[in-house]
C-alpha cells in the first residue's frame, strides 16, 4: 500500500516525517505539478486553455454597480455579464440575483430538489493534500470495505428510501483500484437507480470500463484552478499533476457517461477566480458535447481530523449565496449541488434559489451507515474526510424540503 505510512506503527516513522518535512519546506524536492506521470493520458482538447486565459484576465475589481444592473438586466447572460455578477460590485445586489435565479430555477427545474447519499468505500491514499483528511500524512483509521460490507453499506442505505448514490474512494490506485471500484459499481446498480462516481481520475479507456460496470456520470473536484497555488497545496502523488485532474471530465465524457460535475473547493485560493474558472469549464465542456449532463457542486473548507482549524477565510454564506446564485444565472439549464458542508438552514434556503440537488444521511467515514441509520454502534470504521455540517436522516430532510413547499425527488431516470 503505497504512501500508506500508518499500517504498522500507527504512527508516522522517522523516514516519513523527514519526507513531510522535506515537501513542506522545499520545493525544489516535490516532482513538477505539470509533467504527466507515466500512464497518465493525454488528450487533444481546447479548453484548457479557454478556461485559464479568461480566468488570468478577470480583473472583478473593474467591474461597477452599472456593469451589475445591466448584467441582471439581459435575458440571457454572457460571460462578461457572469464576471460582473461574481465581482464585489455584484454584493449588494444579493436580493435582485436572488429574484433573478429563483426564476431561472423555477423556469427549468421547477420547484424540485433531487436528493442522493454518498457512500465512501476506501479512504486510503497515497497523496499529501494539505487541507484533506485523508491525506496520507494524516494519522486516520484507514479502511477499505470488502465486497460484502459494501453490499451491507449499500442495502442499508437503499433500504431507507435512496434511489441515487455516490460512491467515493481515497486517491490510491495500489489499494482502490480500477477492478474494485468497477465491482462496487456492479453492486451499486442493483440497489440504485443512478449511480456516481467521485474517484482518482482516471484514463478515457478506465471511465469506458467503470460506464460499462454502472457508473452514470463523474465528479471531480479541481480544487482550486490557480496553478501556482495548486502546486502548494499538493505536495507529493498523482493528483499533484494539475493537468490530468483538469481534463477528467472530458475523459469521463470520452468514455461514455453520461454526466460529469465540476467543482473548485472555495476557500483555497481566491474564490471568485476559482468560480469564475469553475463555471467556464463546465460551459465549455458542454459546448463540445452538448449531450452530457452538466452539474456543479459549491463546497467550502470544511475542519479535517487532526485540523480543525482548516476553514475557509473569506467565502461566508454571503458571499456563496452570491456565487450560488451567478451559476444559476450564466448556466441556466445545469444542476447546482449543495452538499452537507453547509447547514441544514442554508441549504433549506438556497434550494429555493438556485440549488436543484442535495445530499441526505450522510456519512464522510468508512463502514458506519449501520450505526447512521439506527443500527448498532461499531468502532470498527474508517475515519472521516471532512466534517459535515449537516447531518439530517433522509426521511428529516426529504420532510423538510416538502415543508418548504417544494418537491423532493429520488429519482429522474429510467432505464428501458
Amino acid at each position: 500500500m503505497e504512501n500508506n505510512f500508518f499500517v504498522d506503527s500507527g504512527h508516522l516513522s522517522s523516514e516519513a516525517l523527514k519526507l513531510k518535512h522535506k515537501l513542506e519546506t522545499d520545493p525544489s524536492s516535490r516532482a513538477s505539478h505539470l509533467e504527466y506521470l507515466e500512464g497518465m493520458e493525454k488528450i487533444n482538447s481546447d479548453v484548457c486553455e479557454k478556461v485559464m486565459s479568461a480566468m488570468r484576465a478577470y480583473d472583478y475589481s473593474k467591474y461597477t454597480a452599472t456593469d451589475v444592473k445591466a448584467a441582471l438586466e439581459h435575458e440571457k447572460c454572457s460571460v462578461e455579464d457572469f464576471k460582473a455578477l461574481l465581482s464585489p460590485a455584484a454584493e449588494p445586489f444579493a436580493e435582485q440575483m436572488a429574484q433573478r435565479a429563483r426564476a431561472e430555477t423555477s423556469k427549468h427545474f421547477g420547484n424540485t430538489v433531487y436528493l442522493f447519499t454518498p457512500l465512501y468505500i476506501s479512504n486510503y491514499c497515497e497523496n499529501y493534500c494539505v487541507y484533506c483528511g485523508f491525506n496520507c500524512f494524516n494519522h486516520i483509521k484507514r479502511m477499505k470495505l470488502s465486497d460484502e460490507q459494501i453490499e451491507h453499506e449499500m442495502k442499508i442505505i437503499a433500504d431507507s428510501g435512496m434511489e441515487e448514490i455516490l460512491l467515493l474512494t481515497g486517491e490510491s490506485r495500489s489499494v482502490s483500484d480500477i477492478k474494485y471500484i468497477g465491482e462496487a459499481c456492479k453492486k451499486a446498480r442493483k440497489y440504485f437507480r443512478m449511480v456516481g462516481l467521485e474517484i482518482y481520475p482516471v484514463n478515457t479507456d478506465e471511465y469506458k470500463y467503470l460506464h460499462q460496470c454502472g457508473a452514470d456520470y463523474v465528479t471531480v473536484f479541481q480544487e482550486t484552478y490557480d496553478i501556482d497555488k495548486y502546486e502548494t497545496l499538493h505536495l507529493m502523488g498523482h493528483k499533484r499533476v494539475w493537468g490530468y485532474r483538469f481534463e477528467a471530465q472530458e475523459r469521463a465524457l470520452m468514455g461514455g457517461m453520461r454526466g460529469v460535475a465540476f467543482s473548485a473547493l472555495l476557500g483555497l485560493a481566491d474564490f471568485r477566480k476559482d468560480a469564475l474558472a469553475t463555471a467556464l469549464h463546465a460551459y465549455y465542456l458542454q459546448r463540445k458535447y452538448p449531450h452530457a449532463e452538466i452539474s456543479l457542486s459549491c463546497p467550502r473548507l470544511r475542519p479535517i481530523i487532526n485540523n480543525d482549524k482548516i476553514n475557509p477565510l473569506d467565502v461566508h454564506e454571503k458571499q456563496l449565496c452570491q456565487i450560488i446564485c451567478a451559476y444559476r444565472i450564466f448556466l441556466p439549464f445545469v444542476g447546482i449541488t449543495v452538499s452537507s458542508r453547509e447547514s441544514a438552514k442554508f441549504r433549506n434556503g438556497i434550494v429555493k434559489i438556485a440549488a436543484t440537488k442535495i445530499s441526505a444521511g450522510v456519512s464522510t467515514g468508512i463502514g458506519d451507515h449501520e450505526q447512521k441509520y439506527g443500527g448498532n454502534k461499531t468502532d470498527e470504521g474508517g475515519d472521516e474526510q471532512f466534517e459535515i455540517a449537516d447531518g439530517r436522516s433522509l426521511k428529516k430532510t426529504y420532510d423538510d424540503i416538502s415543508d418548504e413547499g417544494l418537491q423532493p425527488v429520488l429519482n429522474d431516470y429510467l432505464y428501458v
